[in-house]
């Protein structure tokens, strides 16, 4: 209880975090999941599923996976899904490996930068979702939980927008989709129309904001 008044994530003390219908491990060092990703794994889920539905096994990439948990998703409720989930912090990708182990094994976990990741893939994924670090440096969280205990690697995005990172999500996402293939990323709310512009010019169409659990802008989903 004191540990929890100096505000600990209840997530770090427990060793715990829901995801989805997934109760994963938590640890320092890893992103702390939050209901508004749901939202953002339920569109690679459901992109996913729209290419089992034909009788193939959809790919998947995850990028920035931090504790697997989007990867896990798509796994879990697709069956049959080849998931392969790209991290670069170390530490994350410790509780990433304990998360694969426990609930889908065949999850290819990949420790690498986001921006570089998979060439061997290029051309040929129908599904890439991140959920990637957007925050911009003055906008430092206001929660404590967040500020204090969360990694900054999985926080600021960099530059000036915090966008540095998001950019080179959605240029590695055009780099390996396969023509027709989804890519959903998730962001900040003030980002949505920089964002959209970002898809654009990377080539991407259909390009749109969704909005997360409150009604705010929180991700891009576009096609190849």
């Amino acid at each position: 209880m004191e540990r929890r008044r100096r505000r600990e994530p209840l997530q770090h003390l427990t060793g715990l975090m829901a995801f989805r219908h997934l109760t994963l491990a938590a640890a320092p060092g890893a992103f702390v999941v939050r209901p508004e990703t749901e939202v953002v794994a339920g569109e690679a889920v459901d992109a996913a599923a729209a290419v089992a539905a034909t009788g193939r096994a959809p790919v998947v990439v995850d990028l920035c996976t931090g504790s697997g948990a989007i990867a896990l998703a798509v796994a879990t409720e697709v069956p049959g899904a080849v998931v392969h989930a790209v991290e670069l912090s170390p530490a994350a990708l410790r509780v990433a490996r304990r998360n694969v182990d426990a609930f889908a094994p065949g999850v290819c976990l990949v420790a690498g930068d986001a921006a570089t990741a998979l060439p061997e893939l290029d051309g040929t994924v129908d599904v890439v979702v991140s959920n990637p670090p957007y925050i911009p440096p003055d906008a430092v969280p206001r929660e404590t939980e967040v500020r204090e205990h969360d990694p900054d690697l999985a926080l600021y995005g960099g530059g000036a927008d915090g966008l540095d990172t998001p950019r080179a999500v959605v240029l590695t996402a055009a780099r390996l989709l396969a023509g027709g293939g989804v890519f959903v990323m998730e962001h900040a709310e003030v980002q949505a129309r920089a964002v959209r512009q970002v898809a654009a010019a990377a080539g991407l169409r259909e390009v749109r904001t969704g909005r997360d659990l409150t009604g705010r802008d929180r991700y891009v989903r576009a096609r190849k």
